[in-house]
């Protein structure tokens, strides 16, 4: 008896849906991002091989983001972002706490992380360091 070949997966491991749903720009990435406890799937760790299933709550760490995100449906392939979007949806307490969080830092006045020095700022640290 043949099976229904369907374009919707019951299953799909959480670094290639973290990718295909445009969290993290490489699955490379989404899997260190696992490896490093950014990403718990249903309150608990997880693993780059942990299957995720619709209706799964993940929280996502990146950066100083974090967000909680319900898992609507499974993709394998990374399309579009209007495409990603619509493979899960975000709590709104986490959505509210980013929002604070942000206006936040924009009334602490919090700018970019400091940048490599210059050509002029080596020349005046390596000045300074080496005492001439």
């Amino acid at each position: 008896m043949k099976v229904p070949h369907t374009d919707q997966p019951t299953e799909v491991r959480a670094d290639v849906w973290l990718w295909a749903a445009r969290f993290f720009k490489t699955r490379s990435l989404a899997k260190q991002a696992i490896g490093g406890g950014k990403i718990d799937v249903n309150g608990a760790g997880c693993k780059p091989a942990t299957l995720l299933h619709a209706g799964d709550v993940l929280r996502i760490g990146r950066g100083e983001e974090r967000l909680e995100v319900a898992v609507l449906s499974l993709s394998e392939r990374r399309g579009p972002a209007s495409v990603a979007q619509a493979l899960y949806r975000e709590s709104e307490a986490s959505r509210l706490a980013r929002e604070a969080q942000r206006v936040q830092r924009r009334l602490l006045g919090m700018q970019a992380p400091p940048q490599r020095p210059d050509k002029h700022a080596r020349r005046e640290l390596r000045r300074l360091k080496d005492g001439g």
